[in-house]
């Protein structure tokens, strides 16, 4: 059984099946912040996706993260080694994308176990 959160005519925000929970793509929801303030938005939302389904960020199988600019490269990896648990850093990918609206610098796609 597929057990949906959130669900809208487009998307669900998450997903669970068979143990293993599927995020959509997390933006910020201010969008005026810089990539520090947005990060740190998506990792919330993230946060709270995954608690409401009895998971978190110790247990992410897999993020893929899209940036707008690579300039921001390493203000995003600050934020992300700052929330990441100490030994539980997950497989990661890390391109250049542009988002679906330009305010957006950061969106992460999360593959969580339960």
């Amino acid at each position: 059984m597929v057990q949906r959160y959130d669900v809208g005519t487009r998307l669900s925000e998450m997903a669970v099946h068979n143990g293993v929970c599927y995020l959509a793509g997390q933006v910020a929801a201010d969008g005026t912040q810089d990539i520090t303030g947005q990060t740190q938005q998506v990792l919330a939302a993230i946060d709270a996706l995954l608690a409401r389904a009895g998971s978190d960020k110790g247990r992410i199988l897999m993020c893929q993260i899209f940036i707008r600019d690579l300039a921001d490269f390493a203000a995003l990896n600050a934020v992300w080694e700052g929330w990441v648990p100490a030994g539980h850093a997950p497989p990661r990918a890390t391109v250049q994308a542009q988002l679906a609206k330009p305010e957006w610098r950061v969106e992460m796609v999360v593959t969580a176990a339960l």
